[in-house]
């Protein structure tokens, strides 16, 4: 019987899924020379990447501070650097006489700084920006009197806390509102045909040391003072909370991306808004490892048991697997079945299985058998059926998890090297034992006990034993207390009284972001496909290269070629921002409230995230990760110190040594972490996945080799493995068994199967909306305060209500005579019909 995705069929794979090449795979045929041609072509280019070593890259919140720092500045301000020194030395020397910044004593540094603030108080705007440039020369450190980069960094710190001492934030914050509100400077930018970093000159002076100061005071070291650790504290409280009746400084930050994306401030800075956004609520929400003790604290204060393991110390213990080795097994062909069996066992049946890889000679060969080089005739031999477009990663040619002890003898190649241990505990959710025990009640009894999970009576033994592992290995989220917490403040709300939410800077931002959620959620979101790699140049995206694009365009090649590495880690430092700032929101938020992190997380898929995502994936990840736009002598502090050497083509073509780009490998972990935050035990939302076929852009990312991005594509593609059908299953056992390695069990988790009753896809678009609902009840019953309450005491005194007295508009008082003659004496009132009537 004809298959009818085999090659010259005529027909194609089945849901659109093949693997490239317009022949869907095969069965071992041999493969015509066109094919043939392309399948060495895609395993050339796939092989591109075997020699791609495991990357040593340290996740983090974020990266060095010198890094985290340069990437403020694109290279097209590098002039600025002299500019603002000139502007410092010009004040200072008509303050100072015949001393450097750097010779003061402390007390004469602040009566020097509390002058500039005094001077910066001025109506001309140019005058003011000359006093903004010599501070921003404090907040880099004073680099013209330093001779070392560490000279350079250590008095851009010492500075920083010196100038928030001194009041200068506060100062900065009060210019920064006045260029927000500065509607001619907004005006103006969109009268111009093209917008450069000349229209944002005092937007950037202002932000970039408003960056600064929270970058240099937010690290801690072990050398601070104690003054320091104080002014830290303060200024994370100042952060975080509303002072002076003012909303926290994240929310005018947000405000500003809303105003941007919204097309009436197309001038603003937007790399630099999105840096000291994240920075700030890194700053005073806390980071990776802040949350994890504040998820330790909660659950102890919640009741519940310790977690089992800290998440990001299992991870960096994690190895990486290796990339696809392009060899067959010795044992392979005795292994396979014959053609003829695979055909008459699924020849009727393919068109109604999800296709995405070909079907291969792994089906049922030995994974664990040590495999060897294979001849050229082999390899050519299993042509179409061995290899996909991106090809299949060997994910077991990988070391133990665990090392094996000293002595132990290593295993012979005959035997079978399992690995030594899992890296993660299992666990399962009391869902998962009230539906086991649902099951095994209407097998064995013949009915139901609905939650009950204590009762055993006739039940098998075997039962109570799986009822007691399960239990042992139960896990109980601060999700679901919460969960449940809110059901019965929704059932009881008179006699539970109301609840106390403790004001912490999580619940504060959340409660400013709240109205204007959806907006904020948009905008990043466009943002971030302007800035994707993978995003077409459209009329109608927004412009975000306003604060790197110069006043006159480059004449020559080495300028073009400066320019377009500019624009590259422009782009690049926007995503690793967005990126960043979204996943610290979600889980912070989740730690919070459960319903606040589903709050945001839905807006984020109405908005489109998960495609847009995906979309991102769809590229050449190891390219991405690897890329070199950056020109490290132009790299702040090295650019203040050195004498800029002349750039020629080949310098810049060379880029920096670095085996890959750091915030490039931060930004697709913190997107693949996005993803599984967004998709997690959400079916629907899983179903996107498999409809946008993510399967063969995730796989693409395993070739890869780092262990934590490669567990997050694992874990996603785990999520859609019972949806995608039998067939992918069989064609990728190798990443099977990777998912199997590397990621948690859950009991009872039928994901390798597809045998999970939540598989069935008719009530999704319920779920979708049953989740809205607590949503919506949720922020109504906790931030809605309406006066009119439907629980608020009702007044039925005639003579009570009539002798209230009422606050009227001083106006009522001059229209009192008019309004009686118009709303009483000129209506006419049937007093017939008003006693019928009642």
């Amino acid at each position: 019987m004809e298959d009818p995705a085999a090659p010259g069929s005529g027909n194609p794979p089945a849901n659109g899924y093949g693997n490239g090449n317009g022949n869907g795979g095969g069965k071992g045929k041999p493969a015509a020379p066109k094919g043939r041609e392309t399948f060495r072509s895609q395993r050339r280019e796939s092989e591109g990447s075997v020699d791609c070593p495991t990357l040593e890259f340290e996740y983090g919140d974020t990266d060095g501070h010198a890094a985290e720092l340069s990437e403020l500045y694109s290279y097209t301000e590098h002039l600025e650097f002299t500019t603002n020194r000139r502007c410092f030395e010009e004040d200072f020397k008509t303050q100072v006489q015949g001393k450097e910044w750097l010779e003061l004593e402390e007390d004469a540094q602040k009566a020097y700084v509390m002058g500039l603030l005094d001077r910066l108080e001025v109506v001309s705007r140019e005058r003011r920006l000359k006093v903004a440039r010599a501070v921003l020369y404090l907040a880099q450190g004073t680099f013209g009197e330093c001779d070392s980069e560490v000279d350079v960094l250590h008095w851009s710190r010492y500075n920083c806390f010196l100038l928030y001492q001194m009041g200068t934030f506060s100062a900065f914050l009060e210019l920064l509102h006045m260029e927000i509100d500065n509607s001619q400077a907004c005006s103006s930018a969109l009268r111009k045909p093209a917008i450069s970093i000349a229209d944002s000159t005092e937007l950037r002076v202002l932000l970039s040391v408003m960056y600064l100061m929270v970058e240099n005071i937010r690290l801690e070291r072990e050398t601070d003072s104690y003054g320091w650790r104080t002014a830290r504290e303060t200024f994370r409280t100042e952060l975080s909370f509303s002072m002076h009746n003012e909303e926290p400084f994240a929310l005018l930050l947000f405000s500003m991306v809303t105003k941007f994306c919204s097309g009436l401030a197309p001038h603003f800075p937007i790399k630099k808004v999105l840096l000291l956004l994240w920075k700030v609520v890194m700053f005073t929400l806390g980071g990776f490892e802040q949350l994890q003790a504040l998820k330790v604290q909660k659950r102890e204060e919640l009741g519940l048991p310790p977690l089992a393991e800290d998440s990001i110390q299992v991870v960096k213990s994690m190895r990486a697997a290796s990339p696809p080795s392009y060899t067959l097994d010795l044992g392979e062909s005795q292994l396979a079945p014959p053609p003829s069996k695979l055909r008459g066992r699924r020849g009727s049946r393919r068109q109604l299985l999800t296709k995405q890889d070909s079907l291969d000679i792994y089906n049922e060969r030995d994974l664990f058998k040590t495999e060897e080089p294979a001849t050229e005739e082999e390899e050519e031999s299993a042509g179409d059926g061995e290899r996909t477009l991106d090809g299949e990663l060997d994910l077991l040619e990988q070391d133990p998890l665990v090392p094996p002890p000293p002595s132990q003898a290593p295993l012979s190649a005959e035997r079978v090297a399992f690995p030594k241990g899992l890296p993660w505990t299992p666990k399962v959710r009391q869902k998962d034992i009230e539906h086991f025990l649902e099951m095994s009640r209407n097998k064995f009894i013949g009915f139901t006990l609905g939650q009950d999970t204590d009762t055993l009576v006739g039940l098998p033994r075997p039962i109570h034993e799986s009822v007691k592992t399960l239990k042992q290995h139960k896990y109980i989220s601060i999700a679901d207390v919460q969960i449940k917490n809110e059901e019965e403040l929704e059932k009881c709300p008179m006699s539970l009284g109301e609840e106390v939410v403790p004001e912490t800077p999580c619940e504060i931002l959340y409660q400013g972001m709240l109205y204007s959620l959806p907006q904020y959620m948009i905008a990043l979101l466009k943002i971030l496909l302007a800035a994707a790699p993978t995003s077409k140049a459209k009329t109608d995206s927004i412009n975000i290269l306003a604060d790197v694009l110069p006043e006159e365009m480059p004449i020559t090649v080495l300028q073009s070629m400066k320019l377009g590495i500019d624009v590259n880690r422009h782009k690049e430092i926007i995503v690793k921002s967005i990126s960043a700032l979204l996943l610290l929101l979600l889980k912070h938020f989740k730690l919070n409230h459960i319903y606040q992190f589903e709050y945001v997380s839905q807006h984020l898929v109405f908005a489109n995230c998960i495609p847009l995502i995906l979309k991102f994936f769809n590229q050449n990840i190891l390219s991405y990760i690897t890329a070199k736009n950056s020109i490290s002598v132009l790299d702040y502090p090295c650019c203040t110190i050195q004498d800029l050497p002349e750039l020629t083509t080949e310098s810049l073509e060379a880029g920096d040594n670095n085996q890959f780009c750091w915030r490039n490998l931060f930004s697709c972990i913190n997107l693949l972490r996005l993803l599984n935050k967004l998709t997690k035990w959400k079916h629907s939302r899983t179903m996107m996945l498999v409809v946008f076929k993510s399967a063969p852009i995730l796989k693409r990312a395993l070739k890869v080799k780092q262990a934590m991005l490669q567990l997050y594509v694992l874990k996603l593609l785990k999520i859609q493995t019972k949806y995608l059908g039998r067939q992918w299953r069989k064609s990728n056992m190798k990443t099977m068994s990777a998912i199997y390695q590397k990621v948690r069990h859950r009991m009872n988790d039928d994901w390798a199967y597809g045998n999970d009753i939540d598989a069935r896809p008719w009530d999704f678009q319920a779920e979708e909306c049953t989740l809205r609902a607590n949503i919506e009840a949720f922020n109504s019953r906790r931030y809605d305060r309406p006066q009119d309450s439907e629980f608020s005491p009702v007044d039925n005194c005639l003579q009570s209500v009539l002798g209230q007295r009422l606050d009227l508009p001083e106006d009522f008082h001059y229209s009192y005579e008019l309004w009686l003659e118009r709303e009483v004496f000129s209506q006419p009132i049937c007093w017939e019909e008003l006693l019928q009537n009642h």
